[in-house]
């Protein structure tokens, strides 16, 4: 635990860019469950002493943050505030972190004013790296860019002209809930009834994905196999996030929830779902994900492993590839590259990051996220209001919490990657002057991520810091 001295001056730093934060970065985006309202109290509230900040009641009228990182207040600097400064000083301050050992014999770095586009700092920006989880930002950025932020994954159930047989056909939606399963099945008997039908063979259809079903690190609690159908991304256990126990075939577990579903519903079903190709006949029912914009943001939020899979197959699938590790690689590296983006030493051998064999470049990442901050690309805007929140929200909240890096508290939104010997971060940042900056952090070969991931939030909190940029 610091000082009380040296810790009131970081928490004094703290509570001035939670005040920044409150209304230049806390982005109310597409999906709202609790977590942006949670976000904005504490931004609005003081900072204090410890080795974590305790939780203070809301303001009688909290301020509600401005919403957006293209707000004029974030890409242009304060009236009385410097408007950029010197690239020589910023490599002054950052180039001592980048060389901190818990990093490392292998790093790079790029840091961009997200308004001009222009680098800011850079040490081998252009070395492509394995990047780990920030992989997800070229994942989602591919996905919103091909099919746009309103793109839904829809669930199908089909019946066979004569009607004794219906399909239940995964469209790659991996946030299909109990909730969604139910109201398909009441849809689908509701349907069927119509057609004076009261029992069917069931059959569920997984053909979107041609394989391999297994990602190349083999079962895992990371991630499920990789399916066109599945129920809550395959978990066996009431989690949410992170990771868990998964089922070897979520597909037939899909399929057999299904069929008791409408059993209850009133249609008996006859022997045991098989798996089948569904008919050319017209949907009897149907049910989507949510908008491809709150994906994102739950992609990004929570590092989830089988939603940026999915996410990548659906890139490939809109580019008329095969859904499928090497079709959906290669679709995100050509929709990336039709952006105009550096692509250069590029590799998506997957969509999560989970694949050591993916390379990215630091000035990849900071080049997506400057387009995602430009006014003129909204479509792109989900990449920014996804990150996770230095201290507050995702992958992040139990970080930024300590004096070294408690000026990065609220102002730092990143995206995290983890992997032995790998740890990265890439996110936006707000500087003492108002501007948003882009980074990439990217690291190699690190001893241990309890080294890495502080010295990693100092690179990003220094840029937040009273005097920088």
């Amino acid at each position: 635990m610091p000082e009380p001295r040296n810790w009131q001056l970081a928490a004094g730093s703290a509570a001035l860019g939670l005040a920044v934060a409150a209304t230049a970065v806390t982005l109310a985006g597409p999906w709202d469950s609790g977590q942006r309202t949670a976000e904005r109290t504490r931004a609005a509230a003081p900072a204090t002493g410890g080795a974590r900040h305790a939780p203070h009641p809301a303001p009688a009228a909290p301020r509600r943050p401005a919403p957006a990182p293209s707000a004029p207040g974030v890409l242009t600097a304060p009236a009385g505030r410097p408007a950029a400064g010197r690239p020589a000083d910023l490599a002054a301050v950052l180039a001592p972190l980048l060389a901190d050992p818990g990093l490392g014999p292998l790093r790079t770095a790029s840091v961009v004013d997200t308004a001009t586009g222009r680098q800011l700092y850079g040490e081998g920006a252009a070395t492509p790296m394995t990047p780990a989880s920030t992989v997800k930002i070229a994942t989602t950025a591919a996905a919103l860019s091909a099919l746009g932020p309103d793109h839904r994954i829809p669930t199908t159930v089909t019946a066979t002209a004569d009607g004794k047989t219906v399909t239940l056909t995964g469209g790659g939606d991996p946030t299909l809930d109990p909730a969604r399963l139910r109201a398909l099945a009441t849809d689908t008997a509701r349907a069927l009834g119509a057609r004076g039908r009261a029992a069917v063979r069931l059959a569920y259809d997984t053909s979107l994905y041609p394989g391999p079903r297994l990602h190349p690190i083999g079962p895992n609690e990371n991630i499920a196999p990789v399916t066109a159908l599945m129920t809550r991304g395959g978990r066996l256990d009431d989690s949410a996030t992170g990771p868990a126990p998964r089922g070897d075939d979520p597909a037939r577990d899909t399929a057999t929830a299904f069929a008791a579903l409408l059993t209850r519903a009133g249609v008996r079903v006859t022997g045991d779902p098989a798996p089948g190709r569904a008919p050319g006949t017209a949907p009897l029912a149907r049910t989507y994900s949510a908008p491809l914009a709150d994906l994102v943001e739950r992609t990004l939020t929570n590092s989830d492993n089988d939603l940026a899979e999915a996410l990548a197959r659906q890139t490939a699938l809109a580019h008329g590839l095969p859904a499928s590790f090497d079709g959906a690689g290669k679709a995100v590296r050509d929709e990336l590259a039709k952006l105009g983006l550096p692509v250069t030493g590029t590799r998506f051998a997957d969509g999560s990051g989970l694949d050591r064999r993916d390379r990215v470049t630091a000035a990849l990442l900071t080049a997506l996220l400057t387009r995602a901050a430009d006014p003129a690309r909204p479509v792109l805007r989900p990449l920014l209001t996804g990150l996770p929140v230095g201290g507050f929200t995702g992958t992040l909240a139990d970080r930024f919490d300590t004096a070294p890096t408690a000026s990065g508290a609220g102002l730092v939104r990143a995206k995290t990657g983890t992997l032995t010997g790998v740890n990265t971060l890439a996110g936006t940042v707000v500087a003492p002057d108002g501007r948003l900056l882009a980074f990439a952090f990217l690291a190699g070969r690190t001893p241990s991520p309890h080294e890495a991931q502080p010295a990693l939030d100092r690179l990003s909190a220094a840029l937040a810091g009273p005097d920088r940029p």
